[in-house]
């Protein structure tokens, strides 16, 4: 680790970093730290916590956030080193620093190590430490701040499996969906295409419809344009011009997807080949395909249940008001009520199916 001072935008309360900073032969650099009001803002939210370890006064302290991250109540049992690593999972201790070394070198790397509560409860913890020498390069102290980063790493563990489902499904089906802005300036492939087709993001922005065999490009590109001008959802079948000089028939679902304010954010397409699965939409594409559903949609729908106004309100958790002002289309696209109400139908075996064109066809499927 590195000798510099103490540098965290994050104090520990009294007794704890801030301390350490005015007590005899602390290092007299600038500490730009927020007061401790804003301190216990923050750990009272459960996020943060801090701790100092004081060689010469063999003194730890850890702040009332650190307590609560551990498990523990403050002050309910004594600030210690080995304390804290027997919490920590045992395939993670090996990268931590023993007792040891901490006091010997001054050595206490960054970490991010899974600890087990007391109640039995798993946490993902980052831990950002740093080391203080005295003049003659002893180490003196080492403080740190302690972040909460369950929450995050679990989201980055199920995109990492999200990521190896598409990768798997494209590989086994050819089947993929892809997100991005689009405009005569700018256009964006998605792997999988490039992969199939052997094109670079390059070829992709300068012509496009080289994916496409020669014969189909004039006539793609027209009816590509005019959809996407249209700004409503489309399908279009064409042959692509595979790398290995080999050709195939896809299909692609596209659609916008609006923001509040009703203006498109990003085009979203659900791609597959014709011969083989057709993937139900997700993600992007099932949000931009709902924002496409019209009162006249709802209103058969019900019919095909044959629902009331009032029903459709009940089930969806929504007002009677606002599913007529659905029903009128005084309601923006990207509305919630929207997705409640189809969300309620498909519920009760509504589906929504974008056909070949621009047309939503309502059926019940169930």
């Amino acid at each position: 680790m590195s000798r510099r001072p103490l540098t965290y935008g994050l104090p520990a309360e009294t007794g704890s970093v801030l301390d350490l900073a005015s007590r005899p032969g602390a290092d007299p650099s600038g500490l730009d730290f927020p007061d401790r009001d804003f301190l216990r803002l923050i750990e009272g939210h459960g996020l943060t916590g801090s701790w100092t370890w004081d060689f010469a006064r063999n003194e730890q302290v850890w702040s009332p956030g650190l307590y609560r991250l551990l498990g523990f109540e403050p002050g309910s049992v004594r600030a210690d080193f080995g304390l804290f690593l027997s919490l920590v999972h045992p395939e993670d201790r090996p990268v931590i620093e023993t007792n040891g070394v901490v006091m010997r070198e001054g050595v206490f790397n960054d970490h991010t190590v899974r600890v087990i509560r007391p109640d039995g409860s798993l946490r993902m913890l980052a831990n950002r430490g740093t080391a203080y020498f005295t003049p003659d390069g002893r180490p003196r102290a080492v403080a740190g701040v302690v972040l909460d980063v369950t929450d995050a790493e679990r989201m980055a563990g199920l995109h990492r499996e999200e990521q190896r489902r598409k990768r798997a499904l494209f590989e086994q089906a050819q089947t993929w969906m892809h997100a991005s802005p689009y405009s005569n300036s700018l256009r964006i492939a998605s792997r999988e295409l490039l992969t199939l087709t052997g094109l670079t993001q390059q070829d992709f922005h300068e012509d496009w419809t080289r994916i496409l065999v020669p014969e189909e490009r004039a006539r793609t590109r027209d009816h590509v344009v005019a959809r996407v001008a249209a700004g409503q959802p489309f399908v279009v079948e064409n042959h692509l011009a595979l790398a290995g000089g080999e050709t195939g028939r896809f299909r692609g679902v596209f659609v916008p997807v609006r923001g509040a304010d009703g203006r498109i954010e990003t085009w979203a397409s659900l791609n597959s080949r014709i011969d083989g699965i057709r993937p139900a939409p997700k993600g992007a594409v099932r949000q931009g395909l709902e924002q496409a559903v019209q009162g006249a949609h709802l209103r058969a729908a019900r019919g095909l249940l044959d629902w009331s106004m009032a029903d459709l309100a009940a089930a969806s958790g929504l007002s009677l008001s606002t599913i007529r002002r659905l029903e009128e289309g005084s309601e923006g696209p990207a509305a919630r009520s929207r997705h409640a109400a189809i969300e309620a139908l498909r519920r009760a075996g509504i589906g929504f199916l974008l056909v070949e064109g621009d047309a939503i066809a309502v059926a019940k499927v169930r």
